[in-house]
C-alpha cells in the first residue's frame, strides 16, 4: 500500500540541501537550502497573485502555490543541478532526470496524488499554464532576491545572476508584465544603489 511518509522522509533532505550556486561562489556553508528557495518561491508567488488580483487579474492560487512549493522536489534525489551543468549534461538529459526523478518520489503518494503532483510539475517544466509561468518568474524574482541580499552582506562576483533577468522566461502581457518587470527594476535599482 503506498504511503506519503516515505516521499515526506525524502523531502526533509531539501532542509538541508545547500544550493549549488551559492557554494561555487564562495557563499558556503549553509548559504540557502532548496526548501528556504522553495518559500522564497511561495512567498513572491503569493504576493504576485495578491497584486495582480488587485489589477482584475484572475489567478488559480491553489494551482500556484501547488507548483511554487513541489517545483524543486526533484533536487532531493538529484541534487540542485547548476545552471552550468546543463552544458555538459544537456538541458534535455537534466530535464529527463528530474522528471524520472519526481515521478519516482511522487508515486508513493498513490495513485490519485501521484498523478496530480506531476501534472502540477509537468505543467511547471512546460511552462504550460499562467501560474506555473508565474512561478517561474517568482524563482527568478527570488534568486534576485538573495543575490541582492547577499551582495549588501559583502559579496562580490555575482554578476552572472543579474545578466539577463529581464529575458529569463518573463512570457506575459498586461498586467502580469508590468507587475513583474516593476519588481524586477526595484531589484535592480537597489543593486545600482549599492554600487
Amino acid at each position: 500500500m503506498p504511503t506519503m511518509l516515505s516521499t515526506l522522509i525524502e523531502l526533509q533532505r531539501l532542509k538541508n540541501l545547500e544550493r549549488t550556486g551559492w557554494m561555487l561562489r564562495g557563499l558556503a556553508p549553509c548559504a540557502e537550502s532548496v526548501a528556504a528557495h522553495s518559500y522564497g518561491v511561495a512567498v513572491v508567488s503569493m504576493l504576485l497573485a495578491d497584486e495582480l488580483a488587485s489589477r482584475g487579474v484572475e489567478v488559480d492560487v491553489e494551482r500556484l502555490l501547488r507548483i511554487a512549493l513541489l517545483h524543486d522536489w526533484a533536487e532531493a534525489r538529484v541534487g540542485d543541478m547548476p545552471r552550468t551543468a546543463s552544458e555538459y549534461f544537456g538541458a534535455e538529459a537534466r530535464r529527463r532526470a528530474e522528471r524520472a526523478a519526481f515521478d519516482d518520489m511522487v508515486r508513493a503518494c498513490g495513485e490519485r496524488l501521484e498523478k496530480l503532483y506531476s501534472g502540477l510539475h509537468e505543467d511547471y517544466e512546460e511552462r504550460a499554464s499562467f501560474e506555473a509561468r508565474l512561478v517561474k518568474a517568482a524563482d527568478v524574482i527570488d534568486l534576485l532576491l538573495q543575490t541582492l541580499a547577499f551582495e549588501r552582506a559583502g559579496a562580490r562576483g555575482l554578476d552572472e545572476f543579474w545578466e539577463g533577468v529581464s529575458e529569463r522566461h518573463m512570457q506575459f502581457e498586461g498586467a502580469a508584465q508590468e507587475v513583474v518587470c516593476e519588481i524586477i527594476e526595484q531589484l535592480v535599482q537597489a543593486r545600482r544603489e549599492l554600487r
